[in-house]
């Protein structure tokens, strides 16, 4: 679930970042997979380092 809401976050962030760089539909496209990507991972790596440091 946490997963999804950061890829949709990324994807919303990005799609906004290339519009204020006057991007088109395609750029908006490549900046929303590429921030939904990034955000996916990020979440993705601090999960599990949340999880393995409070396993104890």
């Amino acid at each position: 679930m946490l997963v999804l809401a950061a890829a949709i976050l990324g994807a919303l962030l990005g799609w906004r970042y290339a519009t204020k760089r006057g991007g088109d539909r395609l750029d908006k496209l490549q900046y929303a997979t590429g921030f939904g990507i990034a955000f996916v991972l990020a979440t993705l790596v601090i999960g599990t380092l949340y999880l393995n440091l409070t396993a104890g």
